[in-house]
């Protein structure tokens, strides 16, 4: 099983514990073990096949924002503890810039989550936003500027953590949406809008066939 970077890191130290307390208690012996099973799913990274076109979900979890922002469109989803964490690129084209934002660490669902830390990841006209939790202290950019990136590929990981965001291009309004608040959706192959001009943001059925054809 292919793992987020770290995963191993926090699931090791209770896997080891597991042993010298079973001297106290087979009860926690097995609460330990549980615990390193459960942070091994936590940071599980399956692999994803991405659609021929469209923008996809940066995260696995459920639509949880929907709003417009001048003339911009932000999608949002939350991810519960059960989902994949590894979050994907939404669309193709070159990493502009990598910012951290520093903030609180409020409930993800909740309104006052727009103030908590995050890390910007922007292309020439879309933007992901990762945006950490009540629980989520640490983000993990995989990314940094002049990457140039495939609709699906890997951008980073929340450590326990909560929200991904797309700004999408100013091409795609509210109408070219294909999802709705509380839809679930998969990280990588979920189109969460289209597009009718195929630009290297939304990429071409005939590059993708040239693509695949050539692997």
């Amino acid at each position: 099983m292919n793992l987020a970077p770290g995963g191993w890191r926090y699931a090791i130290p209770p896997a080891l514990a597991a042993l010298p307390a079973l001297i106290f208690s087979f009860g926690l012996s097995a609460a330990l073990i549980a615990l390193a099973v459960g942070v091994v799913a936590f940071f599980r990274d399956p692999e994803r096949t991405p659609p021929p076109a469209g923008v996809v979900s940066p995260a696995d979890g459920k639509v949880s924002v929907i709003r417009e922002e001048g003339d911009r469109v932000r999608v949002g989803v939350f991810m519960n503890v059960w989902d994949v964490h590894v979050n994907r690129s939404p669309v193709r084209g070159t990493v502009t810039g990598v910012e951290h934002s520093p903030g609180a660490h409020r409930p993800a669902f909740s309104k006052e989550s727009d103030r908590n830390e995050k890390v910007h990841i922007r292309f020439d006209d879309a933007e992901v936003t990762l945006i950490a939790g009540a629980f989520a202290r640490r983000i993990h950019p995989y990314v940094e500027a002049g990457d140039e990136l495939t609709r699906g590929d890997r951008i980073g990981h929340i450590a326990f953590g909560s929200r991904a965001d797309v700004l999408l291009p100013p091409d795609i309004d509210r109408a070219d949406l294909t999802v709705e608040s509380g839809e679930k959706v998969t990280a990588g192959e979920s189109v969460i809008a289209y597009t009718d001009d195929e630009t290297p943001l939304a990429g071409s059925i005939e590059e993708f066939g040239e693509e695949s054809g050539s692997a």
